[in-house]
């Protein structure tokens, strides 16, 4: 007998909707960031609204992760130096932006790119978008299976 597990991320009913932002990561940063190696997501920007998880795209993948952030850390101030890149912000030669990925869930299966571009219209942002610009999207990301990794 097999056995499919799943996790439901505690949050309010449209929490993920009114708090995500969704963001592209190279696939090379999601391997760190999915081993534990990298412990926050670097950025040159805060979006203007609140928000609490990062929906995450692969590049060149699909829709494969959600990040609920903690603390962001606007350099000059210092992060722990044990996570890949920390040192690198730490010193000032990256990004201004360190958001600390507090818990990190993985779908159980990727949503892919062009499933999500004929079903959606959606194109992966530069920098960000608002959740709530894609409403029935982000549903779909809050219901599909997933695990927890961190």
């Amino acid at each position: 007998m097999y056995y499919i597990m799943f996790y439901v991320i505690d949050m309010k009913k449209d929490e993920l909707l009114e708090m995500g932002i969704i963001v592209s990561i190279k696939k090379e940063y999601t391997e760190r960031i999915e081993k534990l190696i990298k412990n926050y997501e670097f950025r040159n920007y805060i979006p203007k609204r609140k928000f609490k998880y990062l929906i995450v795209h692969e590049s060149g993948n699909g829709i494969k992760y959600i990040i609920e952030v903690g603390n962001i850390v606007k350099y000059p101030d210092k992060i722990d130096n044990s996570g890949y890149g920390n040192s690198k912000f730490n010193k000032g030669d990256g990004s201004q932006y360190a958001y600390f990925i507090k818990h990190l869930y993985k779908l159980n299966q990727v949503l892919p790119y062009q499933y999500l571009k004929s079903k959606y219209n959606f194109n992966p942002p530069q920098a960000f978008t608002y959740a709530k610009m894609y409403k029935n999207l982000v549903n779909e990301v809050k219901n599909a299976p997933k695990c927890k990794l961190k």
